[in-house]
């Protein structure tokens, strides 16, 4: 008698621990996700989406992924560890005493001076370093400001024009009190393609 109880409760146990393990997968893993997701697109639906950026009705880019844009007539990102692949997002692995990222930095700096003909000690720290996920769209204040003067001759612009447009596309400080004022790249090369 004992041991046909002791069958019927282990099958009773398993039943149970099989429709709990259901229940979990279907509410937590399903419904919480489909739910989550449906708040982001009714709440943020322009995040949700992605931020993509159109123009004339065609999509040209995201604002939350940068681009690489080389010719002189644009502003320059930041360097891009997964070469600006959404898909592969992700820094560098390299310690900050890996003389590889050391040698890295210095070569970069000095490409950044020599394309904007500052001083080596004048460049921006984020034109020659990645960010956290090696996809950072924006730049600072600062680091669009010594590109204005390269992007401007080849333009054909005066410096005072391109530097009214880095002021009209500069981004305050989240709430006011977090981070530096920023520039994102991409929607500032695209008012610089549109100016008439």
């Amino acid at each position: 008698m004992s041991t046909r109880n002791s069958a019927l409760g282990n099958g009773y146990d398993l039943r149970g621990s099989i429709g709990l393990s259901l229940v979990a997968v279907l509410v937590m893993g399903l419904l919480y996700s489909l739910a989550g997701a449906g708040l982001g697109r009714v709440l943020f639906p322009y995040q949700a989406n992605g931020s993509i950026i159109e123009r004339d009705g065609k999509a040209v880019g995201s604002a939350l992924i940068p681009q690489p844009f080389v010719a002189d007539g644009y502003f320059q990102a930041r360097p891009s560890g997964p070469n600006y692949d959404p898909m592969a997002a992700a820094g560098s692995n390299q310690a900050r005493t890996n003389p590889d990222l050391r040698k890295r930095i210095d070569e970069a700096r000095a490409a950044v001076a020599a394309r904007e003909g500052i001083v080596a000690a004048d460049v921006p720290i984020e034109l020659i370093t990645q960010s956290g996920s090696g996809l950072d769209p924006h730049i600072t204040l600062r680091g669009a400001q010594v590109q204005a003067a390269r992007v401007a001759k080849a333009r054909g612009m005066e410096v005072a024009q391109v530097e009214r447009l880095i002021a009209q596309h500069t981004e305050r400080p989240q709430f006011g009190l977090f981070g530096l004022p920023r520039v994102n790249v991409l929607e500032l090369n695209l008012a610089l393609d549109s100016r008439k």
